[in-house]
């Protein structure tokens, strides 16, 4: 499915999205948020861009541990420490590994899932990333398990992702900076589970 090089086009790939993407996330963060979402996240992934040429020949839980502890160091706001702690845990998942399958990127996304859950102290219907999270892995959970191909399993995982970020608009946060806002965040979509949702369609489109 893929291997160490793939895994550093991909997150240079996410960098690129994210920094095209830059002004739209923040503006969905501007009602709920501290309008910064986006600037954070390029920020971020700019940061982990310059690690990448250091990373060429590494192993995958290498590179995915290294983008996690720069994103910590370098997003600001709530994103910094989930992204970060998601990264990591993928990471360590993915530890001495030079190639992954399909059962490999499943168990890693689990683990990148409960990483942000335990870190955020949330679940879904709080109108956090995890909305968009977790539908994602239940459609590549359930689409893998019905053999489907690598492309249909992706593409049901984006699927679900948008699906979830779009019923963020219609959800009370309770956690984090939009939680202060309470029912004026109706109608606003969560720029995490957006962000997040991004960066799965990115893996999509390179596998």
């Amino acid at each position: 499915m893929a291997d160490s090089k793939k895994v550093l086009e991909i997150i240079k790939a996410i960098g690129a999205k994210m920094e095209e993407k830059k002004e739209y996330l923040t503006e969905l963060d501007q009602p709920i948020g501290d309008s910064d979402h986006g600037i954070n996240m390029a920020r971020g992934f700019g940061a982990v861009e310059g690690k990448l040429p250091g990373l060429e020949g590494k192993d995958i839980g290498t590179i995915l541990k290294t983008v996690g502890m720069t994103l910590v160091s370098t997003v600001g706001g709530a994103s910094g420490p989930l992204y970060g702690s998601a990264y990591m845990k993928a990471g360590m998942a993915m530890a001495g590994k030079e190639e992954m399958d399909m059962d490999d990127f499943l168990s890693m996304m689990k683990t990148a899932v409960e990483a942000v859950e335990q870190r955020g102290k949330a679940t879904v219907e709080e109108a956090t990333m995890l909305d968009a999270m977790v539908p994602s892995l239940k459609a590549m959970e359930e689409a893998a398990a019905e053999g489907k191909t690598t492309k249909e399993v992706l593409d049901a995982g984006v699927q679900a992702a948008w699906a979830g970020a779009g019923h963020t608009k219609d959800l009370v946060a309770t956690k984090g900076r939009a939680s202060y806002v309470g029912e004026r965040g109706l109608g606003h979509q969560d720029p995490g589970a957006t962000s997040y949702s991004y960066m799965l369609e990115v893996v999509a489109g390179l596998m």
